[in-house]
């Protein structure tokens, strides 16, 4: 077992710690050591926590030598994304401003995490707070895809990913307000769960900076794993209610609607002129599709919810830039007001600067689009859709973030046409699972991203099993991992 250590997933390290199989320690040094070997060209590890991990890896040891039953996650190494605070590790959200801050307490999800057993030894990189789709700040630098290392593992948790995409960590922990788990998982060839709106507390995620109570609007915590069966894991140990509703909220999540890969019902929607996707993502996703029908799904690539894919990026683009804005001066917003431009920079500027009653009627069209997914999930129980049109972009760290451009197809288009396809479930409050399904031309990684009815994370991720299950059967993927990178990775 020792020997593939870093290709084993938490729910088994967990299971084999238990057992005696492998001691926690020797999880540890093993993924360390990878990390010190390999990490050099990819940039995903940024920060190390191992004297207190070694400590209390030796103590989960101990525990079990004592035959004391741990969480569920007993012993388990793990990495964390650098905008969660980590009491007594450096947490710097990629800020130079923040490049000395030790935190005194634990973010809520790692605070979770540590209870069930895990052990936090390193964090990962992301752009500066967390803001951008690339991975890279002036405090660490940037971190390469492993699958190509002149492409982009993704943003915001792209340093998650890549953790997760060259064996470093079992488990992460990734948050979600404008695709930063869903994009790298897609970007990286590994798996996220972007879960329903409030049901995994963030505190003492940056932004906002330490000691804000705020939890901005679209935001979510989730886990990042490389099997559905760590997800479903990472999501009961972080769910829960968050500080205010703490006295009377308790969460109970539906069971699955289906069970059997055949009784589920099924939607596609793969494609929209609004965002047309490019040729390899049509394949794979259109294999995958044509695969779940061969396996007996009921599938229907016409069936759409009563929204466009324009309407519900528009909306979701104004309400994600006014949850962006508390950290710009008054000037900045004056100024961002006043912009009239006809381009996607100038939009942006003026949906950072949005009036609340602009909020207000925006909010609105985000309820009546809720409402109208509600009514789609009452005879469908997924939605099947792209993560964005195209494989993991190559780096580019050009200024404003918003004037770049990406090729698609050999077409150059707007950098904002990367976010229409992720919207819809970030607008809707949905849950959203993505799993790799297949390999661009290019060798790089295409996810799926499979979307359910609000708070029916389970019926999700129960889905995301048997397409990952099927995914890996025609792709010849070794299990329980997806497609590994190129050696020296793999």
């Amino acid at each position: 077992m020792s020997e593939q250590l870093h290709w084993r997933s938490a729910t088994e390290l967990a299971a084999a710690v238990r057992r005696r199989e492998v001691s926690s320690t020797e999880i540890l040094d093993h993924l360390v050591d990878r990390i010190e070997r390999l990490d050099g060209e990819i940039n995903a590890v940024v920060q190390w926590d191992l004297d207190r991990a070694r400590g209390l890896a030796r103590e989960a040891d101990d525990a079990v030598v004592q035959g004391i039953a741990g969480g569920p996650l007993h012993g388990v190494p793990m990495t964390v994304k650098d905008s969660f605070q980590t009491e007594g590790c450096i947490t710097t959200s990629g800020s130079p401003d923040l490049a000395d801050f030790v935190p005194t307490e634990d973010s809520w999800p790692v605070a979770r995490l540590r209870d069930a057993g895990a052990i936090p030894f390193a964090k990962t990189n992301l752009p500066l707070f967390a803001d951008d789709i690339q991975s890279f700040n002036e405090v660490y630098g940037t971190t390469h895809n492993p699958h190509r290392l002149d492409h982009t593992p993704g943003g915001s948790s792209g340093g998650s990913a890549a953790a997760l995409a060259t064996g470093f960590t079992p488990l992460e922990v990734g948050s979600d307000i404008g695709g930063s788990i869903r994009v790298p998982a897609h970007y990286s060839g590994v798996m996220g769960h972007k879960p329903s709106y409030g049901i995994v507390p963030g505190h003492g995620q940056i932004p906002g900076m330490p000691g804000t109570l705020t939890q901005a609007d679209l935001a979510v915590v989730g886990p990042m794993a490389r099997t559905v069966e760590d997800l479903e894991l990472g999501l009961d140990v972080m769910a829960g209610p968050d500080r205010w509703s703490a006295p009377a909220w308790r969460l109970d999540l539906p069971a699955p609607r289906s069970t059997e890969f055949a009784d589920f019902r099924i939607a596609a929607w793969l494609d929209d002129p609004a965002c047309p996707v490019d040729t390899d993502t049509t394949r794979v996703l259109g294999d995958i599709v044509a695969a779940v029908d061969e396996a007996g799904a009921r599938i229907d690539t016409d069936a759409r919810p009563d929204v466009t894919l324009e309407k519900a990026f528009r909306v979701f683009g104004e309400l994600l830039f006014a949850a962006l804005a508390g950290g710009q001066p008054k000037e900045s917003l004056d100024a961002f007001a006043a912009d009239d431009t006809e381009s996607p920079l100038g939009w942006i500027k003026r949906s950072t600067a949005a009036r609340h009653r602009a909020w207000l009627a925006n909010n609105e069209r985000r309820l009546q689009i809720r409402q109208r997914f509600a009514e789609f999930f009452e005879r469908h129980d997924a939605l099947l859709m792209p993560v964005h049109p195209r494989p993991a972009i190559p780096h580019d760290q050009s200024l404003p973030q918003f004037a770049r451009t990406v090729e698609i197809d050999g077409v150059e288009r707007s950098y904002l046409d990367l976010w229409p396809w992720i919207a819809p479930a970030g607008l809707a409050y949905l849950p959203a699972t993505v799993v790799p399904v297949g390999i661009s031309a290019q060798g790089l990684p295409i996810g799926i991203q499979i979307v359910g009815p609000f708070l029916h994370d389970r019926t999700v991720l129960q889905l995301a099993r048997h397409i990952s299950a099927l995914a890996a059967d025609r792709n010849g993927w070794p299990s329980p991992c997806p497609r590994p990178p190129a050696p020296p990775f793999a």
